[in-house]
């Protein structure tokens, strides 16, 4: 079956137009617009609390905005839902919950799809299908991180959000991952916006670039975007995140 994005080449996937969120009195984010083309891997970079994921949450419609308009395929949330893979920044769960790789991602298969799928999308995101017998709260960090992709692709969605994906992963793990989204991107045809923090990274390994700090003040190709003068406009004065080589144990 051919994938809706494929219905709609003259529409972006993802188009926001003069988005405005507000908790209470507090702006979160003012008069945002922008467009993600398919086939792009575009990147949202900012400091804490520049509502980068609350950005995410309105184009997923967990948070609600103001005003402004937001379609994704040229179409309104509800009608595309099932075609968007989403992972958050934080995967609250027990530990001590008896519930093994397999019986997780099983639990996300739509109705219809094959079982196979769980082994081959298990093996897609650089996991060995052994991984599948254990348990989800004896899997390491980097483990889990990929355990959580597979669950949001398996169902093959036009659109994948991440939200800060690599956190707590060291250099090696993070670019292990990237190689992952590359692949989901080129050989799945899966557009994908994600959050991230090490701009150097995203310098090298994505498409399009949105520096967010509660306005939009830059958005476009890195070579074009990520210039000093806007990075100082989005950061301020203090040192653009970037790993630490020792900050982690190798986990990937």
């Amino acid at each position: 079956m051919s994938k809706l994005s494929q219905t709609t080449n003259e529409e972006p996937v993802v188009k926001v137009e003069n988005l405005n969120v507000r908790f209470g009195n507090r702006v979160i984010l003012e008069d945002i617009s922008f467009e993600v083309n398919r086939g792009d891997i575009a990147a949202v970079i900012g400091p804490n609390g520049s509502g980068k994921s609350t950005l995410i949450k309105a184009i997923l419609g967990i948070v609600k905005p103001v005003s402004g308009s937001i379609s994704l395929f040229g179409k309104h949330l509800h009608e595309v839902r099932r075609q968007i893979g989403y992972v958050p920044q934080k995967f609250e769960f027990d530990p001590n919950f008896p519930i093994t790789v397999q019986e997780f991602l099983q639990l996300a298969l739509h109705s219809g799809k094959e079982r196979n799928l769980v082994t081959r999308t298990i093996k897609e995101v650089g996991l060995l299908p052994n991984v599948l017998d254990k348990q989800l709260g004896v899997l390491s960090g980097g483990q889990l991180q990929r355990v959580l992709i597979a669950q949001s692709i398996i169902n093959d969605p036009d659109l994948l959000i991440l939200d800060e994906p690599a956190t707590g992963i060291d250099i090696v793990g993070e670019a292990a991952f990237y190689d992952v989204v590359d692949h989901l991107n080129k050989d799945h045809d899966t557009t994908v916006i994600l959050i991230s923090h090490d701009v150097s990274m995203v310098s090298q390994r994505v498409d399009h670039v949105l520096c967010l700090n509660k306005q939009l003040l830059c958005t476009g190709p890195p070579n074009v975007a990520l210039t000093e003068s806007t990075l100082k406009a989005v950061f301020g004065e203090t040192q653009v995140y970037e790993h630490d080589h020792h900050e982690h144990e190798h986990d990937v």
